[in-house]
């Protein structure tokens, strides 16, 4: 009866270890940071060289690992260090997602009530029955039916980031059409500032910064900070918006919809944040949904806040992983450009997943009746199915044939990379009735 009793209390401080470590917040002030050794989890040294020289390789200015609120990885490159602040770019669209949720929370707005309630009527020069169309809900999910293609003078540098009413131009009826548009996102820190009577700088501050730790600031609406604050912010995320017990978000309907498809046309987008494993998505400055994950190599459950230039912030709640890069572009090419790129997170998840090189009880095994290498590629691609190929095309992010194969009833075929600009491809393979889509990227 003692053992029993003795067994009993091991594994009940066991599971209270287990679930201790499974809450690790890092304190709020100072630098202190609990770590977990990367060998602990079967990482091969070898392996996160590889991974840090890849990244060195990119441009990338910091980068972090979290596991379970954890460090596992931290490196920073060149010049940069852990006090470095850089910008968030469009990643920052993820924060503002976050504090409408709150605004909501207290009563301040309703995202399903018209943006012209709390910004005045003609914030844009849409006609007045179709600006009031325009909810807040619309500028959370790019579907304002502002147009971005065509943006008149006076506009910034940037057109697409102008909020000028004169930028601001009707093109179809509020929640008809995706486009990731920033100028109408950017006014979202405006109906914050107008309906909490506080500067977007405050707001941020009380209701995020001082109650996880984070530090940083808005400049020009575009958030700064280290990276370990943008780690922080990850890890609230992952957490579901509760930090140590003090929970930021309660309305659990808001962040379900805010991670989850938002609108019926870009699956792969929640508010303002991207989501993997949606059998399609959409980028910035084309009006063609694709087929296949936003992020192939990653894990399904994954949602990322991207920014211009590869800033990641990437959560990943099966892992317990957030996944931290800062620095300069790594990949303007391919779909997404710059604004959103997305080709170097597919190249980056590459290398995430062989950091294991040890059998785990978590390794995962992923079958799939068309395999093709090598992926990415300067060359072609060996594509190999167990079924007789009938044809096999290349189709560029527009929808245009660029490429196809000579193919003779065998299981296995090659295509040839083309000589294009653009790196990332659609692939095409028809097998007796059935038709298999991958996408393809040239190095």
């Amino acid at each position: 009866m003692y053992l029993r009793a003795t067994l009993l209390s091991i594994v009940l401080i066991f599971n209270g270890l287990h679930a201790f470590s499974q809450n690790y917040f890092p304190p709020k002030t100072g630098t202190a940071w609990a770590t977990t050794p990367p060998a602990s989890l079967g990482f091969c040294s070898e392996r996160i060289d590889s991974l840090y020289n890849f990244l060195a390789g990119k441009g990338t200015k910091s980068f972090i690992l979290l596991q379970d609120g954890k460090i596992v990885l931290e490196k920073y490159f060149g010049t940069f260090t852990p006090d470095s602040v850089w910008y968030w770019a469009s990643a920052g669209k993820s924060l503002t997602g976050f504090m409408v949720g709150q605004a909501q929370e207290e009563g301040l707005l309703n995202i399903n009530t018209p943006t012209s309630q709390y910004l005045g009527a003609g914030w844009t020069t849409a006609p007045p029955d179709k600006e009031a169309l325009i909810t807040v809900r619309h500028q959370l999910t790019m579907t304002s039916g502002l147009d971005d293609t065509s943006i008149p003078t006076p506009a910034s540098s940037d057109p697409n980031m102008c909020t000028d009413p004169a930028c601001l131009t009707y093109k179809v009826d509020a929640g008809t059409r995706w486009a990731y548009h920033t100028g109408p996102y950017r006014l979202l820190q405006d109906v914050i500032a107008n309906t909490s009577n506080q500067t977007i700088q405050q707001f941020t501050k009380s209701r995020v910064l001082d109650r996880t730790g984070m530090t940083g600031l808005w400049f020009q609406d575009v958030f700064y900070s280290r990276a370990r604050s943008m780690a922080r912010y990850g890890l609230l995320i992952q957490r579901g918006g509760v930090w140590d017990g003090d929970t930021l978000l309660h309305d659990t309907q808001y962040f379900h919809d805010m991670t989850h498809t938002s609108q019926a046309f870009n699956q792969s987008y929640g508010y303002l944040w991207w989501l993997n494993g949606q059998q399609s998505f959409m980028v910035p400055g084309l009006q063609v949904v694709i087929p296949g994950k936003l992020i192939p190599n990653a894990p399904d459950d994954l949602i990322a806040a991207l920014g211009k230039n590869d800033q990641k912030i990437h959560v990943v709640p099966s892992k317990g992983w957030v996944v931290i890069r800062q620095g300069e572009s790594a990949s303007a090419s391919g779909p997404g450009g710059n604004a959103v790129p997305i080709v170097f997170d597919n190249l980056l998840w590459g290398y995430l997943n062989q950091l294991v090189c040890a059998p785990t009880a978590t390794t995962e095994v992923r079958e799939s009746p068309l395999k093709i290498w090598p992926n990415p590629s300067s060359t072609g691609w060996h594509i190999q199915l167990t079924t007789p190929i009938d044809r096999v095309e290349l189709y560029d992010l527009r929808g245009s044939l660029v490429a196809t194969a000579a193919v003779t009833g065998q299981t296995d075929a090659w295509i040839s990379a083309p000589s294009a600009a653009t790196s990332m491809f659609m692939l095409k393979v028809v097998a007796g009735e059935k038709i298999h889509w991958a996408k393809v990227v040239q190095e």
